[in-house]
């Protein structure tokens, strides 16, 4: 069976698809036709149905989930790992807020759009980037702040740019639960027993990557955009961990705490 499948090219996602995606595992009769997007593109069209399974933010989720399925193994959930509001020069979210100052987010339908929302729902004036085009655009001043994600968050400190809101320590203070940030999804229509093997497939080819880090490391590297490799193995650890595996009570609890924020804030 054919199973048209889409996630990032960043390390957490390029790690934990690759026992899959190189039929390292057993994966049955399922051939695998695969899309390598950005986070921004691939939200998109998850929302307009174009894959059969695929990597999303979760605030995504919240707009297909009377069709897709939320899978147990593969989401990036977890703590001290959410995306961070950051500024060139020093600046106060009251100043933003006042002077209706452009802020570049990495799309509407991101998780770190839910979650700047989520902390100052009076920020509005948003500009949507391509992830790893925010940090430049803030450099440059095209805007007067930007909310990063990935493994920018390592090296923002580095171009000089200061931290405004770490949105993801916010989220676990109010909430106490842990930041769902990216989920697997597997189409409805594929029906219960085939979305239940892929499930499976995809929580071997995780337990895989961590079983035999090393053997991802090839095909990570090929996708890293040449990003150096102490800040993909720290991507890796941040966004890959137990939660990966299975969401478990808490991590579910913590999707169903979000889209209430979400549904609350009107996002969907």
């Amino acid at each position: 069976m054919n199973i048209r499948l889409g996630f990032s090219t960043c390390p957490n996602d390029t790690f934990m698809f690759d026992a899959m995606v190189h039929r390292r595992i057993d994966v049955g009769n399922y051939q695998f036709d695969i899309t390598l997007a950005d986070i921004f593109h691939l939200n998109q069209m998850a929302i307009q149905g174009e894959l059969d399974m695929v990597k999303v933010s979760y605030q995504t989720y919240g707009h297909v989930q009377d069709r897709y399925h939320l899978l147990d193994a593969g989401s990036a959930l977890g703590h001290n790992c959410g995306p961070l509001l950051i500024s060139k020069d020093k600046l106060s979210v009251e100043e933003i807020i006042e002077n209706n100052l452009p802020i570049a987010i990495p799309g509407h339908n991101t998780t770190a759009n839910l979650l700047l929302g989520y902390f100052a729902p009076r920020i509005t004036n948003k500009k949507e980037f391509i992830f790893h085009d925010i940090m430049p655009a803030i450099l440059e001043g095209e805007v007067a702040a930007g909310v990063i994600i990935h493994e920018n968050r390592f090296t923002y400190q580095a171009q000089g740019l200061k931290l405004i809101q770490d949105l993801g320590e916010y989220w676990e203070t109010k909430t106490g639960k842990p930041i769902p940030l990216g989920a697997i999804l597997a189409k409805s229509s594929l029906g219960a027993q085939t979305i239940s093997e892929l499930e499976q497939i995809m929580k071997e080819s995780v337990a895989f990557a961590f079983s035999h880090p090393d053997d991802s490391m090839p095909y990570v590297r090929e996708h890293a955009q040449e990003m150096d490799d102490e800040v993909m193995k720290a991507h890796i650890a941040l966004y890959v961990n137990e939660y990966s595996l299975s969401l478990g009570k808490p991590g579910r609890e913590a999707v169903k705490e979000l889209l209430q924020a979400g549904e609350s804030m009107g996002l969907f």
